[in-house]
């Protein structure tokens, strides 16, 4: 007796189903992200234009002024300022080292009279702004920047810790 047996069903692969999938959440992960990017970015330029321009300071100038002078709040959306204050006197290895600047220009900067003090121009490239100080043996200092009125603190006490504060350019925008 000569039978003929059934074939068997053909078998999913389960490993092509699942892969696929993955697949699929991962690109409607990335789609949301970007459309999420893209309105965030949108959201602060609106908000920093809103600020630069006071509605209550157009109607106090006169009509004649044609090139107003620029208000202090005009500049602090696109200055950066990096300071370092305390007491830090000179050690074994010289003066308080101060290293300052963004992730693609960094610079030394020189402690007189209890404080630094410096301004940089606002680089929307920039991912963060840094201002590092270390101590030369003893002191007791501290640092802050301030990138669109947020200001990043720290501080370093004794021997030759480094009072390090640094500003990050948010994901969606703005300065954390």
């Amino acid at each position: 007796m000569n039978q003929q047996h059934p074939q068997p069903p053909k078998k999913r692969s389960i490993g092509k189903t699942v892969g696929i999938g993955c697949g699929g959440v991962f690109g409607l992960v990335v789609a949301i992200g970007i459309v999420g990017a893209l309105a965030g970015l949108g959201d602060d330029k609106e908000s920093t234009d809103t600020k630069a321009t006071p509605t209550t300071s157009r109607v106090e100038r006169p009509a004649t002024d044609a090139n107003p002078a620029p208000t202090k709040a005009a500049k602090k959306t696109k200055d950066v300022v990096l300071k370092v204050w305390g007491t830090a006197p000179a050690g074994a290895l010289g003066p308080l080292h101060i290293t300052y600047g963004s992730d693609n220009d960094t610079r030394q900067g020189t402690f007189k009279n209890g404080e630094f003090t410096t301004t940089l121009p606002l680089n929307d490239d920039a991912l963060y702004y840094t201002v590092t100080a270390q101590l030369q043996g003893s002191g007791d200092i501290n640092c802050s920047v301030t990138v669109n009125g947020h200001t990043e603190k720290a501080h370093a006490s004794g021997g030759y810790n480094v009072c390090h504060a640094q500003a990050n350019k948010g994901f969606f925008g703005g300065w954390d």
